[in-house]
């Protein structure tokens, strides 16, 4: 849409609830093309926001004229990919110089998918990362986020199934050195 600006900020706790119903709302809409009912519902077991990114200021909102459109960040720690209430995760902190940064929970608001919401938010993770001296990032990918990732630059690794959330989840694990 001609004249839509994207803005981002770093996004603190108060943006918890708006940030969760954008989640919740991508995961049912936006892997619609992708999964069946059972893994969708089995992805809000292995998707959601992790709080530690906001904590650590490594968390972004983008919006369009003050709607939520997006979000997403990354992060010097071990966990890939999941929220809080997600198992094994990890607050390990990463080397950069052996290590890659994780870019996490990255979500699109379904009514401005095809924006620049996704790629402005990359950008802004890869270059803190960049900034703080890692040269490698890998993500754990979606499907419907696979060509978003490809078309920035990110070589596929493996592919995993995630079935903690009872059924399995296709888990695209991506990375690019930056």
């Amino acid at each position: 849409m001609a004249g839509q600006e994207l803005q981002y900020r770093t996004a603190t706790r108060d943006d918890i609830e708006g940030i969760s119903a954008l989640m919740a709302l991508a995961i049912a809409e936006l892997q619609k093309p992708f999964l069946g009912d059972a893994q969708i519902e089995s992805s809000r077991a292995i998707m959601g926001l992790d709080t530690q990114l906001i904590d650590d200021g490594t968390y972004f909102v983008v919006t369009c004229r003050q709607a939520l459109a997006g979000c997403g960040g990354w992060s010097r720690r071990a966990t890939m990919y999941g929220g809080d209430k997600t198992p094994g995760r990890s607050a390990a902190l990463l080397d950069p110089g052996r290590d890659a940064a994780r870019v996490r929970a990255m979500y699109t608001h379904p009514d401005f998918v095809r924006r620049g919401v996704g790629r402005l938010i990359l950008s802004v993770c890869e270059n803190a990362a960049r900034k703080e001296g890692f040269r490698r990032v890998e993500l754990g990918a979606t499907m419907a986020g696979e060509p978003l990732y490809r078309a920035c630059g990110y070589q596929l690794g493996k592919r995993i199934f995630d079935d903690t959330g009872g059924a399995p989840v296709p888990i695209l694990m991506m990375w690019k050195t930056i």
